[in-house]
């Protein structure tokens, strides 16, 4: 039985799912918050984010905050690399201990930033064989983690099979019915998410993605992938890059019936920026229409990286 209740759960998801124009609400901000550093350090091409330490973070989410934006994607980055039970989920609490109700915090649940090797998954000894079963079991351990330690939301982005169904029975066997699950389900393995990979420290270290993510060529296997994250009980589809993957948003709506965000991706953004230091576009401007041909295409909330300017933009609060 589908839990539709859990996208109406408090006012900060009601708003971000709205059947309305476009708004603040809308649009998530992603922020990095990095293990044991000690005042924040520039992320190449993303201008107007940083890599944080836990004490900037909180003042910078506080500035958010006061500019109207009260959903967060949470990207963990621990100090060093290895699967642990919770990777992060200390950031998580002090986080939410620190906001409470006031911000909806969604956590990327993913291993890229944890495991040796800067990939998604876990393999067998056999080089380049995914170990699915210990794969689903680090995923599921990290989000009851994050749940735990009060996530509002946890956000599986590896695209590895199986995930959200192994996730949403860890999540409602440890008694966390409620927190919903927005699945990255149509993911590309796209040439444009260079400057995330320095923000995460996620580059991995031998090979490429392209085993369990997306060929950009497949139109069947995006749709397919979104359709299996709906049956597995995703709560919330997003698409990624938002851009590159536009023409998916209105057969996959069609599809699942279930709400479905793009993620504006590090490389898109970046682009915008290039662009206006060079002179050649208004940054602000560009970034606004970005926002709304989203909207006009059938996106319901859009991950942006700047989500914090969009009151700045005229864009209304609600």
């Amino acid at each position: 039985m589908k839990h539709l209740m859990r996208n109406r759960a408090n006012p900060h998801i009601r708003e971000l799912l709205a059947q309305s124009g476009l708004s603040v609400s809308k649009l998530i901000q992603p922020i990095f918050v990095v293990e044991g550093l000690s005042g924040k350090e520039e992320i190449p091409g993303l201008i107007g984010n940083h890599r944080l330490g836990i004490s900037e973070a909180l003042s910078q989410i506080e500035k958010d905050l006061n500019n109207g934006v009260r959903h967060f994607m949470l990207f963990c980055v621990p100090a060093n690399k290895g699967i642990t039970p919770d990777p992060g989920a200390g950031m998580v609490a002090r986080i939410k201990q620190h906001f409470g109700k006031d911000i909806h915090l969604w956590v990327d649940t993913c291993l890229c930033s944890s495991s040796p090797h800067g990939h998604c998954c876990l393999f067998h000894d056999k080089e380049g064989e995914i170990d699915l079963g210990a794969t689903l079991n680090a995923l599921s351990s990290y989000a009851k983690s994050y749940a735990e330690a009060g996530a509002d939301g946890v956000a599986p982005s590896d695209m590895i099979d199986g995930r959200v169904a192994a996730i949403r029975a860890q999540l409602d066997k440890s008694g966390f019915r409620n927190i919903p699950i927005m699945s990255y389900s149509t993911k590309f393995a796209s040439a444009f998410y260079g400057p995330f990979r320095a923000a995460a420290d996620s580059s991995p270290g031998f090979g490429d993605r392209r085993q369990y993510q997306i060929d950009v060529r497949n139109r069947s296997d995006a749709l397919n992938a979104s359709v299996r994250c709906a049956n597995e009980g995703a709560d919330l589809l997003m698409l990624k890059p938002g851009m590159t993957s536009i023409d998916l948003l209105k057969p996959i709506s069609q599809k699942t019936n279930i709400p479905i965000g793009v993620y504006q991706v590090s490389g898109e953004y970046a682009s915008l920026a290039l662009l206006a230091r060079e002179g050649l576009t208004d940054f602000n401007r560009a970034l606004l229409e970005t926002w709304h041909v989203f909207q006009r295409a059938g996106a319901q909330y859009i991950v942006t990286y700047g989500a914090r300017k969009g009151r700045d933009l005229g864009i209304a609060l609600t």
